[in-house]
């Protein structure tokens, strides 16, 4: 089931089917990608969500920025094909907490995937990401206890990645996903969107991955936070979500 969902998203995107490498050489940005982010300038227009994170639309849209200090979006196909637009309330409070985690992860950088389209609806193949509330975000990586970034750069076949129940990579368990680091983001998204008028709604996580998540300091804390990280998923949506985790936000 994840190879033929996964097979079919890379076909809608434009991708052909290529064996994946663990290393890739980043690329500056190409000229059509400058071009596209000048000819979606944001405007200081508020953002409206309609409807739900699974039924719903987007006004005047936002697009992330492409790269910034310490992230970047992760893949420029998937960018240039619309995918890459919030509610401005959700774009200020991912970017906040970015610049906050400049100071407390100076040695981390990050990488954000999947939003919505400009105008929300239907974000193929996703069952959400319909009205600028929701995104994916890259789980962050560790080899042998460091900042790893060889599997970063992949693109759309990220989603191929596969990691076991205690975080490890199936290819190479000296890489492992850094659970500490995404709980001290969340824990960071939490704060800045009371800021935006937000709250985090929900998590989606593998959830045989929870143990590890709640283990560590900030662990420890984000299991006391109220963060609601979900607990039960249907099969296959649980084995989409070991190499990348969704935040849906609320409007409050």
């Amino acid at each position: 089931m994840r190879l033929t969902l996964l097979l079919t998203a890379l076909s809608f995107l434009g991708y052909s089917q290529i064996e994946i490498t663990e290393l890739k050489t980043p690329q500056k940005p190409s000229t059509k990608l400058s071009k596209y982010i000048q000819q979606n300038q944001n405007d200081s227009l508020v953002s409206q969500s309609i409807g739900s994170v699974s039924n719903g639309s987007l006004k005047n849209g936002k697009l992330i920025p492409f790269q910034g200090k310490n992230f970047s979006y992760f893949d420029e196909t998937s960018y240039l094909s619309g995918r890459a637009f919030l509610n401005s309330k959700v774009l200020h409070t991912i970017l906040d907490g970015y610049k906050n985690l400049e100071t407390t992860q100076p040695n981390r950088t990050f990488k954000i995937m999947e939003c919505a389209h400009k105008n929300g609806g239907k974000l193929w193949p996703h069952r959400t990401h319909q009205n600028g509330l929701s995104v994916d975000f890259m789980v962050p990586k560790l080899k042998n206890t460091i900042p790893y970034y060889g599997l970063d750069t992949l693109g759309i076949n990220h989603y191929w990645l596969t990691f076991n129940n205690q975080g490890q990579y199936n290819k190479d368990t000296s890489i492992t996903i850094d659970f500490e680091s995404i709980a001290e983001h969340l824990l960071t998204l939490k704060k800045e969107a009371k800021k935006h008028k937000l709250k985090i709604q929900k998590v989606i996580l593998k959830v045989e991955l929870k143990d590890e998540l709640f283990h560590g300091k900030y662990g420890k804390k984000l299991k006391e936070s109220g963060i609601y990280i979900v607990k039960s998923l249907s099969p296959t949506i649980n084995a989409l979500h070991d190499e990348h985790y969704h935040v849906d936000f609320k409007e409050i």
